[in-house]
């Protein structure tokens, strides 16, 4: 696995059943009082993460999934997070239901709203830089999901040429993306790693039923 050269490798991999790695993330959220608990799962862009928060969210009853890129829509690539504080996870921890619309979505007509229901168990925020410093008060639990970089950049441009993006698009945001990162090093307050490129690993592993565990990036 190619990571950069600021983020060391979590290997080595090993396989666990997904229900295992669900049990440990469960002990490490807790049961806060009066309200869902939350979990961040960061990453690089294309990196597995969405995949990684769906299966969790699947196998965990009263699951809620935000995606960062919803709350960023129209707004910055990477300058949201004051809004995902105000809008979505300063309500949940006040126990309120929200039904959140960020302000480019009253601005360019989008309809719909973010909602976390009321009675909802965990709330699941997943995206690049979702575990950063600012919003990390606000996290029970972080996860970093790590990848290839070539395997990403890969998956990343063949997804967005289904909807336009470009290859100088993506070159845009990843110039971004890795000084944000590089800044942050979110991977070093993650409490749980877990690989967005398994096949890469070489590690034998059922993809339907496992999931790939790193060694802690704690400093």
């Amino acid at each position: 696995m190619i990571t950069r050269p600021e983020e060391p490798l979590a290997d080595p991999w090993t396989a666990h059943p997904l229900s295992e790695v669900i049990d440990e993330l469960v002990a490490l959220l807790g049961a806060p009082d009066g309200r869902p608990a939350v979990l961040g799962v960061d990453g690089r862009s294309a990196g597995g993460k969405s995949t990684i928060a769906q299966r969790l969210a699947e196998a965990i009853p009263g699951s809620v999934v935000v995606h960062s890129d919803d709350v960023a829509w129209w707004e910055s690539f990477f300058g949201w997070d004051h809004l995902m504080a105000a809008g979505v996870l300063e309500p949940v921890h006040r126990g309120e239901a929200v039904r959140y619309r960020p302000p480019a979505w009253d601005a360019r007509g989008r309809e719909g709203a973010i909602e976390v229901p009321a009675g909802a168990r965990l709330v699941i925020v997943e995206g690049v830089a979702v575990t950063r410093r600012s919003l990390a008060g606000l996290l029970d639990a972080a996860v970093w999901v790590q990848s290839d970089v070539v395997e990403a950049r890969r998956r990343g441009l063949a997804r967005d040429a289904l909807t336009g993006g470009t290859e100088a698009f993506w070159d845009q945001w990843d110039a971004e993306e890795i000084v944000v990162l590089a800044q942050d090093r979110p991977w070093e307050r993650a409490d749980l790693v877990l690989c967005g490129t398994p096949d890469l690993t070489g590690v034998a592993h059922d993809p339907a039923t496992d999931a790939l565990v790193g060694r802690s990036l704690r400093p």
